[in-house]
């Protein structure tokens, strides 16, 4: 009917008008609706807390003993150190594994960034040392090898999966956390009945209504994703979460949906991301960065014709330079000029976090954009 095209096309229009609100279109006003929704945000959790206060107690007091426990001197302290090391370690990659997924898309991919290279590092250091003695984590800032004489015979492969296991499988355990709100906003608008104006999900129901005549790849491997999803349960989760997939959002959403259980989808998630699809990629970068797979790698770069030689020597700088830091040696040997391998490297985990962040500011600033429109919405309702 006429009244529906119509309030379809105004959301049209307000969604576009929305899409504008980005900092290098509208600094002013983005930066003010930023500002004011995370004021209501804050407001909105707060009232959250209040109502959940005797769990927030309970919080603090846990809080206090472990403080005190931490502080007070005695035998345990070497314990408290042990604990304390491994906590935020595993943090650490906790925190980049849900900034990773979270955010629908806008996510910081924290896997090209940190935790392959990481990977990389000890598998290349695994090989030069001829050993994973290297210290306990924390050790990104440095790698060196073990002192003691390590027998002669090939690391296996075995061993550097099992020294990388931990921080892997907390990403892992950190990108199922991140995939929790599109299941939490697909499940509250299920039970609620109300329209949530997220595209995603707006796309999942179009998908939906359209199942039928579905016709182009992408939707056919979006309507594949959800009647996995919905048929085969547990499974189809686990089988959706243990192959990198973009259109695992679409999982989330679907389960959220149609309503599964909390911990069906959680646990398959978690054993999917965390223990199936993290052996998968550590295994993929080990493999790539073994030391044969490397130098074949570098003398391949050396054969390409004319730009060859010139462009195959900074890797040898950059890979000879990691060997004699791993060695004790970098006083010595090796000018201790910046690669431009690892400048660039820098630089790019620089650009991607600024992008994260203004892709936060962007998306709160809608969201109060959308706040507003609502408000506009309803008051001509009630006219």
């Amino acid at each position: 009917s006429f009244a529906e095209s119509s309030l379809s096309e105004r959301k049209q229009r307000d969604r576009e008008e929305r899409l504008n609100i980005v900092l290098w279109r509208q600094p002013l006003v983005t930066l003010q609706y930023f500002f004011l929704e995370t004021l209501i945000n804050l407001k909105e959790w707060t009232i959250k807390l209040w109502h959940r206060r005797s769990i927030l107690v309970a919080f603090l007091l846990m809080l206090a003993v472990l403080t005190a426990t931490y502080y007070v001197e005695g035998r345990h302290q070497q314990y408290v150190r042990y604990m304390e090391k491994k906590f935020f370690w595993c943090a650490y990659w906790v925190g980049l594994g849900i900034l990773s997924s979270v955010g629908l898309g806008t996510g910081l991919h924290t896997f090209l960034l940190y935790l392959g290279p990481h990977i990389a590092s000890v598998t290349l250091a695994a090989y030069e040392c001829n050993s994973v003695n290297f210290p306990e984590p924390p050790y990104p800032d440095q790698i060196i090898c073990p002192d003691e004489e390590v027998t002669d015979g090939s690391i296996s492969l075995w061993a550097i999966i099992s020294k990388v296991r931990l921080e892997a499988c907390m990403w892992g355990a950190g990108t199922a956390i991140g995939e929790l709100p599109p299941y939490f906003m697909a499940r509250a608008a299920r039970l609620s009945g109300a329209e949530p104006d997220d595209e995603e999900y707006q796309e999942f129901e179009e998908m939906l209504e359209h199942a039928e005549t579905a016709q182009d790849f992408a939707s056919r491997a979006k309507l594949a994703v959800q009647n996995l999803v919905q048929k085969v349960g547990f499974f189809g989760i686990l089988a959706c979460a243990s192959i990198p997939n973009p259109l695992f959002d679409l999982a989330g959403i679907t389960c959220g949906h149609f309503l599964v259980p909390f911990w069906t989808f959680f646990g398959a998630t978690l054993i999917g991301k965390a223990v199936i699809k993290m052996h998968i990629q550590k295994l993929f970068v080990i493999i790539t960065f073994s030391k044969h797979i490397v130098e074949q790698m570098v003398s391949l770069i050396g054969a390409i014709p004319s730009i060859g030689p010139s462009l195959q020597k900074p890797f040898q700088e950059y890979l000879e330079a990691q060997r004699i830091k791993l060695h004790h040696k970098s006083d010595s040997g090796m000018p201790q000029g910046e690669n431009w391998l690892s400048w660039m490297f820098e630089k790019l985990v620089i650009v991607m976090v600024c992008y994260f962040i203004l892709s936060i500011i962007n998306s709160m600033a809608q969201s109060y954009a959308k706040r507003l429109q609502q408000k506009m919405y309803s008051e001509e309702k009630t006219k």
